[in-house]
């Protein structure tokens, strides 16, 4: 079985125990993607968010494992997270787990568009969703309440969130990470 890994963020720079065969590529498909989720240390960083995500290219890497379940632990190792948070399709059948599907369901049929295109024969991806204003109390996401939010962070999470946004690729352009970055080089 040919499986595709998707990223959009720190997979691509920081895979480490992620078995792929080579480099992630440019190429993948376009899924609204946005800085809304708040990480264990505090971080924003990238997810498929349906409502407050911008259409961005993502990127792909073959996996080493030919076998669905072993990617998808491959992946959800890599990740942190739990089964519930990775996402699949399998183009025979054309199969989409139920957690990314009620998550995500337009950019999981994106995704087996894609992946039917470019002839693979599964794709897994990280499908964590939104849970920023659970997360910080503020109002839903939106690129104030994101700032407002990374100004608040203490000096060693704020500079780790920085280097998360400041690594995501350059195809991640989004209304946030542009603000952030006019921001950040007036500051520094």
């Amino acid at each position: 079985m040919k499986i595709a890994v998707l990223a959009w963020g720190s997979l691509i720079w920081d895979p480490r125990t992620l078995a792929c065969n080579g480099a992630f590529e440019t190429g993948g498909p376009v899924l609204p993607i946005e800085f809304s989720r708040v990480s264990r240390n505090g971080r924003l960083t990238l997810v498929i968010d349906p409502v407050h995500g911008t259409l961005c290219s993502t990127q792909f890497a073959q996996s080493t494992h030919s076998k669905l379940a072993q990617a998808v632990e491959n992946l959800r190792s890599r990740e942190g997270t739990t089964l519930n948070g990775i996402g699949w399709v399998k183009t025979s059948g054309q199969e989409i787990s139920s957690s990314a599907f009620e998550r995500h369901p337009g950019a999981a049929q994106e995704i087996m568009s894609w992946a039917t295109k470019h002839k693979w024969d599964a794709v897994i991806w990280t499908a964590l969703g939104s849970n920023f204003e659970r997360r910080t109390g503020l109002s839903s996401f939106s690129t104030e309440n994101a700032i407002t939010y990374l100004d608040s962070l203490p000096a060693e999470t704020k500079r780790l969130a920085i280097e998360y946004i400041l690594s995501a690729p350059s195809e991640i352009d989004t209304p946030f990470r542009r603000k952030f970055t006019s921001i950040f080089r007036t500051t520094t």
